[in-house]
């Protein structure tokens, strides 16, 4: 499901306001994205947990289609 890099940027901001994000479309096609996300949120954080605050931050859209 294609998203603006805007948009994305966008429901990043929403949950972590105060990061630093750097948001790259790997391939071109506003389907994939790597994700570069520096909050101190993430500070003692596993890695996995770190994914999961993200899965949880874009859930709704990820869930809707």
């Amino acid at each position: 499901m294609p998203i603006s890099k805007e948009k994305l940027t966008n429901l990043v901001k929403i949950s972590f306001p105060n990061a630093e994000i750097i948001i790259d479309d790997i391939v071109g096609d506003q389907n994939h994205y790597a994700l570069h996300i520096k909050d101190i949120v993430f500070t003692g954080k596993t890695l996995v947990a770190q994914h999961q605050m993200v899965n949880k931050a874009l859930k709704d859209y990820l869930s809707s289609g």
